[in-house]
C-alpha cells in the first residue's frame, strides 16, 4: 500500500489510474467499517479503479473539542489493517485549522478530485467531513453530480440489535468483554506496541518478556492473557501480563509478552497482540519460587488456548 503523507505529498504525486475513496478515522477497523471498506473493492474490481482510504492520524475531536476518546487502533495499526484488507492507496492527514476549516466542496474538489483522480467516493451512513462537518451523504448528493463523481451509502452493520460502532468497541474492552468486543471488531482485539528495554527480570526467572509500548492504544483491564504475538506476519503462542507486577514492588503499569517458541532479540521491533483469553487477575505472591510456578502453570493454559484458535492465523 503506498502512504501519502499530508497534502504536501499529492504535490508530486501522479496516479496510475482514477481511485475510488472512503474518508474517516477507522478507529478499530471494526466490522461496520469493513462494510463499507467492501463496497470500495467490489466497486474498485468492477471499474478497475484504485481501492483508497483517506484517513487522519490524530482524531478531530482532540482539535474540535480539546480532548478524543481513548485510541483502539494508533495510525500505524489502521494503516497495518488497511494494507491487510487490500487498500492500495492511503492519504493520511494531520487533523489542523487548515484542515478543518475546508469545505466539503473543497476538500473534495481541490485536492482528491484534482489531484489523486477521485471519479467515486463511499461513505458510511453517519460520515461527516469538511467545515462544520457539512459534508453528509445527503449535502453531497448535488454536489457529486456537480463534480462529477459517483456517491455511495453503505448502511450501519449491526449486530444482535445495535450498530457496530468505535464507542461501542472502546466499552466492551474497557470492560474486558474480549467476546463482545471481537465480535465488532470481526477479529480478535490486538494492541500494536514497539518493544522496549525493561529491568531484565523475567529472563532471570526463566521467562523472557518483551515489554511493549502500546502508542497509546487502549487496552483490557490488567491480567494475564493468552495471546498470539504477530511478528513479521508470523503467529507466536504467548502470555501477556497487563499491569503494575506487584510481586516485584513495581508500581507503573506496564505490558510484557512472553513468546513460548521464539529466542532472539526483539527490542525496537513492533509486536501485534491478539488477545485470546483471560487467565486470571494479577496478583502478588509471597516469593519467585511462587510466582514461577504460576506463570509455568499460565503458560500451559496459554498453550491450550492458543492450539484450539489457529483460526486467528487466517
Amino acid at each position: 500500500m503506498l502512504r501519502l503523507n499530508g497534502f504536501e505529498a499529492l504535490e508530486d504525486f501522479s496516479p496510475s489510474s482514477a481511485c475510488i475513496a472512503t474518508i474517516g478515522v477507522f478507529d478499530g477497523v471494526h466490522l461496520g467499517h469493513h462494510a463499507v471498506f467492501q463496497r470500495v473493492f467490489d466497486l474498485a474490481k468492477a471499474k478497475s479503479l484504485t481501492p483508497t482510504v483517506v484517513t487522519f492520524a490524530d482524531h478531530p475531536k482532540s482539535l474540535l473539542r480539546g480532548t478524543a476518546p481513548p485510541t483502539i487502533t494508533s495510525l500505524e495499526h489502521r494503516l497495518r489493517l488497511f494494507e491487510r484488507l487490500g487498500f492500495e492507496l492511503c492519504l493520511v492527514l494531520e487533523f489542523t485549522e487548515s484542515i478543518r476549516n475546508l469545505s466539503a466542496e473543497q476538500f473534495l474538489k481541490d485536492y482528491l478530485i484534482a489531484s489523486m483522480g477521485l471519479k467515486e467516493l463511499v461513505l458510511g451512513f453517519d460520515s461527516k467531513f469538511g467545515k462544520g462537518r457539512g459534508g453528509t451523504v445527503e449535502s453531497l448528493h448535488p454536489l457529486s453530480e456537480e463534480l462529477g463523481i459517483q456517491l455511495t451509502e453503505v448502511a450501519p452493520m449491526c449486530l444482535e440489535g445495535r450498530a457496530v460502532s468505535s464507542t461501542a468497541i472502546r466499552e466492551a474492552v474497557q470492560l474486558g468483554e474480549l467476546r463482545r468486543a471481537s465480535k465488532m471488531l470481526g477479529r480478535a482485539v490486538s494492541v500494536l506496541g514497539t518493544v522496549i528495554h525493561g529491568d531484565g527480570r523475567g529472563k532471570e526467572l526463566g521467562f523472557p518478556t518483551a515489554n511493549l509500548d502500546l502508542h497509546h492504544e487502549l487496552r483490557p483491564p490488567d491480567g494475564v492473557y493468552a495471546v498470539f504475538a504477530q511478528l513479521d506476519g508470523a503467529f507466536h503462542p504467548a502470555v501477556a501480563n497487563l499491569g503494575h507486577r506487584p510481586t516485584f514492588g513495581k508500581s507503573g503499569t506496564s505490558i510484557e509478552v512472553h513468546l513460548m517458541d521464539y529466542e532472539g532479540d526483539l527490542y525496537g521491533r513492533n509486536l501485534e497482540i491478539h488477545f485470546l483469553s483471560k487467565i486470571r487477575d494479577e496478583v502478588e505472591f509471597p516469593d519467585t519460587t511462587a510466582f514461577q510456578a504460576q506463570v509455568a502453570k499460565d503458560c500451559e493454559k496459554a498453550k491450550g488456548l492458543c492450539a484450539s484458535a489457529d483460526s486467528i492465523r487466517d
